[in-house]
């Protein structure tokens, strides 16, 4: 990838991507050397430092760019010119000439031409994109029609621009109400740190207030704004209250069903929560001891948004490198020829592969917090900095591991795209069979995707413990997790249930928050938009702040099971676990004897994990 980024540097891309370059191949701001057999070509640019369209509105979807004549001008019109006078004007007060490099300005109006190397009119307002020097339409309403093309389900092209209205009417709220979303999920770390003993039950009935009284007032919205709608309204006003009117009835027969659901689930759920309870507690306490892991989310965060900027510069310098060549239009086009051309795939896969590896350094040097935490007996005896001594361990020790597992799930996933893209390509020409295989094939290799995902982070975990490379560790934690089976599928469903609980409290709060404002809102515009957006954002941020106490508990399940199966709490193979947890493996052994007199299926599930732990 460092090759790639520095052939596309080199080869003088990086100037014409920044810079930008007519149609004829010559970059703005420069002087520039003649191309063989292109006119308008080698021309001293020095003095037009910016690229401008001739038809900027004219997108092509298939080569996604704009189809249109560029020419690199002195200014941007920063007004809207509606004739060709207009743009003669412009030209002789800014001496930017607007119109093709053989026409003089005083010709703009005379010449029969004319109309064919002028701008297309009305010239829209436009101003020069920050950095890249191009002469960008200020009302972004001139891409509608490419919008509407992306957007496939929108037949009525006036619905989308009252959703795009809807956004840019609201977008004070939106932002307001993505902060709101960021808030309330550090506000429920902070409470998770100290009632984690009963946040379980406390989650619970949150969301069943929650859901309760979401549902109630998506019912009460729909029958106020039914009886609201009257005949006073214009003809716009009046759609748009219908519009919501339908959107509100949406809400709030999904909230029904998504209630009645949620009420089932907790219902066969709630009497296998021992364990969870007891590792959420030692989750709690170890957020105590390494406050830093609340901010792994941000670290992350940052290093994967640095990375996806620098894929895309360069994917942008490889739009742009090669050797100029003449195209069916006689303009110029920069292609790269022989096996070069295919760099792309590479930056493709590398994109995939950087991202599950920076991801991966994040589980890594959580699973080694985490497991110093644990496995150090006397807690203020824990080295000043954990996440940092994990890192430094990660750094020194551990980064062929990380590389190594971030490979594998690289190349389960690229196939997986593939078929979608395949998928995609061919809806609506292949055949039943065909669309079912497809689908199938893509199903099994997302499931594979998952179970390897979740063998990798316990593989870091035992890399952590052990100290041992990829392999060994994947080993060693694959024969743990079989051998508490019925323990892991207990902690995946109900903690990850219990934390996805928490994910939608934070979206329903910061949704019902939305509801509020936007029924309140003076000016008539569409909610289906500006909800959608802040309740993915909500459940973006919420699923971030708490993927981290779910990766803790997993560490945490996976130490405990290697505690108890080497360790049975006699002198000299005392348990590292907490008390907590000691507790548990008491009450389940009396589980295990009541339950192995009574044949319960309860008893076969809190069965010890180590054969040895019954003598303690």
């Amino acid at each position: 990838m460092g090759f790639i980024c520095g052939f596309s540097i080199a080869t003088g891309a990086a100037a014409r991507l920044v810079s930008g370059y007519d149609s004829y191949g010559n970059i703005c701001g420069q002087k520039n050397v003649k191309v063989d057999g292109i006119i308008n070509s080698g021309l001293d640019l020095t003095q037009k430092k910016y690229v401008f369209f001739l038809d900027p509105c004219n997108v092509d979807l298939v080569h996604r760019r704009i189809k249109s004549i560029a020419l690199c001008v002195a200014a941007c019109p920063r007004k809207e010119l509606k004739t060709l006078a207009d743009v003669q004007k412009f030209a002789e007060t800014n001496g930017s000439t607007l119109c093709s490099y053989d026409l003089q300005p005083s010709e703009y109006t005379t010449d029969p031409k004319a109309s064919e190397l002028c701008p297309k009119l009305p010239v829209p307002e436009s101003a020069p994109i920050p950095f890249f020097h191009r002469c960008a339409p200020v009302n972004i309403s001139c891409y509608a029609k490419f919008a509407e093309a992306l957007i496939t389900f929108v037949s009525d092209s006036s619905v989308l621009h009252r959703l795009i209205s809807g956004v840019m009417t609201s977008k004070e709220i939106i932002m307001g109400l993505c902060l709101l979303s960021l808030v309330l999920s550090m506000i429920l770390m902070v409470i998770i740190r100290y009632i984690s003993r009963v946040l379980v039950w406390i989650l619970t009935i949150l969301v069943i207030l929650g859901s309760l009284g979401g549902t109630g007032v998506l019912w009460w919205l729909y029958a106020q704004q039914k009886t609201s709608i009257n005949e006073t309204l214009t003809a716009d006003e009046l759609q748009i209250a219908e519009d919501n009117l339908q959107a509100l009835l949406v809400y709030a027969i999904s909230a029904t069903v998504f209630t009645v659901i949620l009420f089932l689930i907790m219902i066969v759920m709630r009497k296998r929560v021992a364990l969870t309870i007891a590792l959420f507690h030692v989750a709690g306490k170890v957020f105590i001891h390494l406050p830093l892991l609340v901010f792994q989310p941000f670290w992350t965060f940052l290093a994967l948004i640095l990375f996806w900027a620098y894929w895309i510069m360069v994917l942008l310098f490889l739009g742009t490198t090669g050797s100029p060549v003449s195209n069916e239009q006689g303009f110029v086009e920069f292609r790269v020829s022989g096996p070069l051309r295919y760099m792309w795939w590479y930056h493709v896969v590398g994109l995939i592969w950087i991202s599950e590896f920076i991801l991966a350094c994040q589980q890594m040097t959580v699973a080694g917090a985490v497991v110093t935490y644990y496995f150090t007996r006397e807690k203020r005896n824990l080295p000043f900095t954990p996440i940092l001594a994990s890192v430094n361990r990660l750094v020194c020790y551990h980064l062929g591991t990380v590389a190594k597992g971030s490979f594998i799930i690289t190349l389960v996933k690229i196939p997986r795209m593939i078929l979608m893209y395949i998928h995609t390509q061919l809806k609506g020409k292949e055949n039943a069979c065909a669309r079912c295989m497809l689908k199938a094939c893509i199903c099994c290799l997302w499931c594979l995707e998952k179970c390897l995902t979740y063998l990798n982070q316990n593989a870091y975990t035992a890399t952590a413990i052990n100290s041992t490379n990829f392999c060994t560790s994947a080993k060693d934690a694959f024969v743990i997790l079989v051998e508490n089976a019925l323990r892991v599928a207990a902690i995946n469903t109900v903690g990850d249930f219990m934390l996805f609980l928490g994910k939608v409290l934070i979206v329903c709060s910061t949704g019902l928050a939305g509801i509020m404002l936007l029924n309140y809102q003076r000016d008539y515009t569409v909610w289906v938009l500006p909800l959608i957006i802040v309740c993915l954002f909500a459940f973006l941020v919420a699923h971030c702040f708490l993927s981290i106490y779910e990766m803790v508990v997993d560490v945490l399940f996976l130490c405990f099971a290697i505690d108890t199966k080497y360790n049975d709490g006699s002198p000299g193979r005392e348990f590292y676990m907490d008390k907590v947890l000691m507790e548990f493996v008491e009450n389940s052994r009396k589980s295990m004897k009541e339950a192995g007199r009574g044949g319960g299926a309860d008893g076969r599930e809190l069965k010890p994990m180590a054969s040895g732990a019954s003598s303690s």
